[in-house]
């Protein structure tokens, strides 16, 4: 059985139509996985391809958007089906057709509704990816020993593994020690976060709705959704005038920012290489000077 046979097979079953999967083409536009769009039974799909051993990361992806659509707060592609066939993991989304302009203030309030979706601990039910990095999300009740142990030592270890150790690895536990004061007045409660928010993973429909997908689900502090936001641009004034009108930030989160925005910088030198290291030694002193 071909690898579109065996999705034709689970589109059967979920969709309770038949028919024969046909690949209409490839669609541009990512790193990690390979995307096509597929038609079905007088439908088109949106399908990520993978090697085998990403099946995982694709079921955890699958969950992610079904809690995502669950929140009621921004419109997500709604994941169909899932599997492996021979070499290849596969993941089938709803098509939606984006590419049209869209109000960045909806965006902007939606994304404050998600936050308002809350829950007693830190994490998540089970781990998942940030690009293709695993992404550990052992509950916690306490936030600080969540972003240290399972989002900063977690990359600072990889990094090390890679050959990033030295001044990064003393800088880095120095900062592991001494950021835990930036949460002295700050007590951030566990919220659903998008966790990998940057201007490429939202879009508007046709329509001018604003969507997300390709998430890293977890409960956590808002700030490191908003965070990401800023870190590669592609937001704009008007998201987050109405996204701070629904749900205001801390004073401190112009420190903080730094210390969520690190996890990402970290990741990326870890998946793309030594052009991330200064970037992140920098972030790493700069934190370190905000605390004296």
């Amino acid at each position: 059985m071909s690898l579109w046979e065996a999705i034709g097979e689970r589109l059967a079953e979920v969709t309770g139509e038949q028919g024969t999967a046909a690949p209409l083409g490839a669609v541009g536009g990512g790193c990690i996985n390979q995307a096509m769009r597929l038609r079905y039974g007088g439908q088109t799909y949106f399908v990520k391809l993978n090697s085998a051993v990403h099946a995982d990361m694709f079921a955890a992806e699958a969950l992610g958007l079904r809690v995502l659509r669950d929140s009621h707060s921004l419109r997500v592609p709604e994941p169909l089906c899932w599997g492996v066939d021979g070499q290849s993991a596969w993941l089938v989304l709803e098509d939606l057709a984006l590419g049209g302009g869209g109000d960045p203030a909806a965006l902007g309030r939606g994304l404050a509704r998600l936050h308002r979706v809350t829950q007693a601990r830190f994490g998540w039910v089970q781990d998942n990816t940030i690009g293709s990095t695993p992404q550990i999300n052992t509950p916690e009740p306490d936030w600080v020993v969540f972003w240290r142990e399972h989002r900063l030592r977690f990359q600072l270890d990889l990094a090390a593994r890679h050959g990033h150790g030295g001044r990064l690895r003393e800088r880095g536990e120095r900062l592991l020690g001494e950021f835990p004061r930036l949460f002295e007045e700050y007590r951030p409660m566990a919220s659903l976060l998008h966790g990998d928010l940057w201007s490429g993973n939202y879009a508007y429909t046709r329509e001018g709705e604003p969507v997300i997908f390709d998430p890293a689900v977890y409960y956590g502090d808002r700030e490191a959704d908003i965070a990401m936001t800023e870190l590669f641009g592609g937001f704009g004034r008007e998201f987050y005038a109405a996204y701070r009108e629904v749900y205001p930030l801390d004073e401190g989160y112009a420190v903080r920012k730094t210390l969520y925005n690190l996890y990402h910088v970290l990741n990326h030198l870890n998946l793309f290489g030594g052009g991330y290291l200064s970037q992140a030694q920098g972030m790493i002193d700069r934190l370190l000077s905000e605390l004296g």
